[in-house]
């Protein structure tokens, strides 16, 4: 909603900038999240990690009607109603939400070719179809014109991407600390700060040197090469990688997904259409957040499955691989020269290995199309229809870059 609410009253040139200050409080909770999540864990309850978060929810809820005004058409309440899309997003989330169920299941709780792993992929598949065939509303809930270019599903692609690799590694390389390493939840929190804490940089700098530049691509590029060298990094990880080594490695995948994470959302606005500008918002955050859940489960589908094919080699139970979390503790209870002990760190050790290979994967996929991506200007003029109370309804000028940086000074 926040990137919604700039594209409408922002200019493009200047978006950047003022998404650096959405960017540092999400820095920010990617970096308390996990240490806070880990202590809450370690010495109270998980519940607590979702009660946290009810205070910050009731804040918003105040603080948004009394701060953000904004004058919108005037229009009745069951005529804009009447404009929401209901048809194309029940087919659209029920779809997704079909589809990722048979994802999650596949080579964890059911095998791939079960009916109970096809059939929802199948419905979902079919549901997202059809909803994208679908246009009875007048503003249909999937608007196919945002994807009118090959730059602009590149841009897209990427977005997806994005949230694939940063969830999944976000959640998988606690665990390779808490399984690998036997550290306490807390000090795995502690040891993500590598990436958590150089994602900011990362972006901040790109906002600042997108919006004084007016190009795009250069960062979108780079942050795809750092990330897919930085995943590709990850594979190297066992259970005798030195602090220093994996201190690197985290460094070099939190700065590229960074640069990312700031340049394609930027991309997305550059790309598409003046008047779908908060549609292509929408798009970008639906995107990522559908890489988010994607990755995690995907990620956890290849740690299971590389994990018992290296369990069946050592000749040790594949209940170890679909209880992984539990068995930790146990594991880190054994004798260090147990043999059991020593055939499940390898297992566990090829798990993680299978994750960021599909990490790797995905980061070089993101890549690969971002090269298709086309020069855009990021100088438009500014159209919406809706405007910040106390502000003229007029369309906004980019601010020539002097004013922009003693702005910023």
């Amino acid at each position: 909603m926040g990137q919604m609410i700039f594209a409408d009253i922002v200019p493009l040139r200047l978006r950047p900038k003022y998404f650096s200050f959405v960017l540092g409080a999400w820095a920010l909770g990617s970096v308390l999240g996990p240490l806070v999540g880990g202590l809450f864990v370690q010495k109270a309850t998980w519940k607590w990690c979702f009660y946290i978060n009810l205070p910050f929810c009731a804040l918003g809820f105040i603080m948004v009607p009394l701060f953000v005004r904004l004058s919108a058409e005037k229009a009745s309440f069951g005529s804009k109603l009447l404009r929401v899309d209901g048809i194309g997003g029940l087919l659209f989330i029920g779809g997704m939400t079909s589809f990722l169920i048979g994802i999650s299941w596949a080579g964890v709780q059911f095998t791939w070719s079960s009916a109970a792993t096809i059939a929802p992929i199948i419905v979902g598949a079919v549901a997202v179809s059809a909803c994208l065939f679908w246009d009875g509303a007048t503003e249909p809930f999937f608007r196919p014109s945002l994807f009118y270019s090959w730059s602009a599903v590149a841009v897209y692609f990427g977005a997806f991407c994005q949230g694939f690799l940063l969830f999944c590694g976000l959640y998988y390389i606690p665990f390779y600390f808490i399984s690998v390493r036997f550290v306490t939840p807390t000090q795995s929190g502690l040891n993500l700060f590598p990436v958590t804490c150089l994602l900011l940089p990362g972006s901040i700098v790109v906002s600042v040197l997108t919006s004084r530049l007016g190009r795009f691509r250069w960062a979108i590029w780079s942050g795809w090469a750092l990330a897919t060298v930085g995943c590709g990094l990850l594979v190297l990880l066992d259970e005798n990688t030195t602090t220093a080594l994996w201190a690197i490695y985290f460094a070099i995948f939190g700065i590229g997904n960074g640069m990312v994470l700031t340049s394609v959302n930027v991309g997305t606005q550059a790309i598409s259409r003046i008047e779908d500008c908060g549609r292509a918002a929408c798009m970008y955050a639906f995107m990522r957040t559908l890489g988010m859940s994607v990755g995690v489960a995907v990620g956890g589908t290849a740690f299971q499955n590389v994990m018992v094919n290296r369990l069946r080699e050592l000749g040790l139970p594949e209940t170890i691989a679909q209880n992984a979390e539990a068995f930790a503790t146990e594991l880190a209870g054994m004798a260090s020269w147990d043999p059991v002990r020593l055939g499940a760190l390898s297992a566990y050790v090829k798990g993680f290995q299978g994750v960021f290979w599909v990490m790797t994967a995905t980061a070089a996929s993101g890549f690969i199309t971002s090269l298709v991506i086309r020069k855009h200007s990021m100088d438009k003029t500014l159209e919406s229809r809706f405007t910040l109370e106390g502000t003229r309804n007029r369309k906004s000028e980019v601010p020539s870059v002097g004013s922009y940086v003693s702005e910023v000074v």
